[in-house]
């Protein structure tokens, strides 16, 4: 049977493409950040209409729990409904109990057209039918469920082991801070090339672009853009500005880094945190060296390099960060700093990600913590004396941050833990001597950094 040919105007509608979308990450499992580019890029829209499109894909998927169990009271006990059917509904909700700019005829009515358009004239009544439920009966009070773990995570559209993790963690209060602040946008962030320019200038030239931009508050390197595509700025393609968050900018003046240093970047790719390293070194007395594992990586971090104007500075390696000897044979090949930027379950991203909050649980990454110990143990060996190691990660468990480091130090005790350089711009964030920085704190990605010196 061939698919249903769809009019023009209902496929170009954002709400059409943000089902679409939606029934693709839930289906196949695919990343919504990814994703929303490239179809914003293929329709060509107003900004408008890429705002209603991001709006409507980022909001539904922040708050999925909470619109699913909505949802779920205005349908009948195991009712079957097909998946983009079910998006469209979760969509129409969102729009409904969050949104203002569209009055509740115009979001059912906007409904009902793209499920005749995709499906048939019965699925249009059904979907005008279950709205006009909730329009008149209105959602449900979460206040009234007895279970206070189930409730918050409805209210929070959180999974229950995650919240277990974080009230053992930080305590019920600020999770509730947490839960809530995911469902704020993300703030988008620059870091000025500080080879090229200041940020003062840099923040010149963006006003007279016509970007809504200001200082960061936590990097002296940062901008935040209030309004505007910074990637799609001059002074990005020109190589003086690259997107980064606000939190991963702390990273590279954690090193405590030289001119004349040479500096291991063990998990580099795509280069964020590589290209940062390399505006504090001296191509002709230091070097940065890359490492990743695969090749393609390898190539990425060179494209950015090359456009921040930094590729003399680093030297790309392919290799495991697990077995840094294979990778530095020489037993004189030692280090004065190195990065350990470990890979992460990634849950300090749920803002920019909300689709991490649904799609991993305890199982996808419970060996995550050896591995990361592991490309710590082989960055020991290869550092020199009273050399610095930089851990960090992009998740907010405790599992792979203060755990990882507490059995390094408990094996390791030649090494012993310093203050992170920047952390008095975050001191909400500052334990044991540590950055353990939670996405509300600042309204920033979630971040660990912790600094081990080696003693001699």
């Amino acid at each position: 049977m061939k698919p249903k040919k769809i009019a023009k105007h209902i496929q170009k509608n954002p709400r059409y493409q943000a089902m679409a979308l939606l029934t693709r990450v839930e289906g196949e499992q695919a990343y919504s950040n990814l994703l929303v580019n490239q179809v914003i890029e293929e329709n060509n829209w107003s900004p408008e209409d890429a705002g209603l499109f991001t709006e409507l894909v980022y909001g539904t998927l922040s708050r999925k729990i909470t619109l699913e169990y909505y949802l779920r009271s205005f349908l009948k006990p195991d009712q079957s409904v097909e998946d983009w059917v079910f998006q469209l509904l979760l969509i129409s909700l969102y729009q409904l109990e969050y949104l203002d700019r569209v009055p509740a005829y115009g979001i059912i009515n906007d409904a009902v057209d793209i499920g005749k358009a995709k499906g048939h004239g019965g699925i249009g009544k059904f979907i005008n039918g279950v709205l006009r439920n909730v329009q008149r009966q209105g959602v449900p009070d979460t206040s009234l469920i007895s279970d206070e773990l189930q409730r918050m995570s409805i209210e929070l559209s959180l999974p229950k082991w995650l919240l277990k993790r974080l009230i053992a963690s930080i305590g019920k209060e600020e999770t509730v801070a947490l839960g809530l602040s995911l469902f704020e946008p993300s703030k988008v962030s620059a870091r000025v090339n500080t080879d090229v320019m200041t940020r003062e200038q840099a923040l010149t030239a963006l006003k007279e672009e016509g970007f809504d931009v200001e200082s960061s508050a936590i990097s002296p390197v940062g901008i935040v853009g209030k309004k505007g595509f910074l990637a799609g700025s001059h002074l990005f393609e020109t190589g003086a500005l690259t997107i980064q968050d606000e939190s991963s900018m702390l990273v590279a003046p954690s090193l405590r880094l030289e001119a004349n240093h040479q500096v291991l970047d063990a998990c580099a790719a795509p280069g964020g945190k590589t290209t940062h390293i390399a505006t504090y070194i001296d191509a002709h007395q230091g070097q940065v060296h890359a490492l990743d594992i695969y090749e393609h990586k390898t190539k990425l971090i060179k494209e950015n390099a090359k456009r921040l104007q930094v590729e003399q500075k680093i030297t790309t390696h392919i290799s495991d960060a697990r077995d840094l000897e294979q990778a530095f044979p020489s037993r004189d090949t030692k280090f004065d700093r190195i990065l350990v930027d470990a890979p992460c379950s990634g849950f300090g991203l749920m803002r920019r990600k909300p689709d991490i909050k649904y799609s991993k649980n305890p199982k996808d990454f419970e060996k995550l913590p050896e591995l990361q110990y592991e490309i710590l143990e082989a960055a020991a060996k290869k550092i020199k004396q009273w050399g610095i190691i930089v851990y960090s990660t992009c998740t907010i468990l405790e599992e792979e941050n203060q755990q990882v480091i507490d059995r390094f130090l408990a094996n390791h005790p030649d090494f012993e833990t310093i203050d992170v350089l920047g952390s008095q711009m975050v001191p909400k964030a500052v334990k044991n001597q540590s950055v353990s920085l939670y996405p509300h704190q600042y309204m920033t990605d979630g971040f660990f950094i912790c600094c081990l010196k080696q003693k001699g």
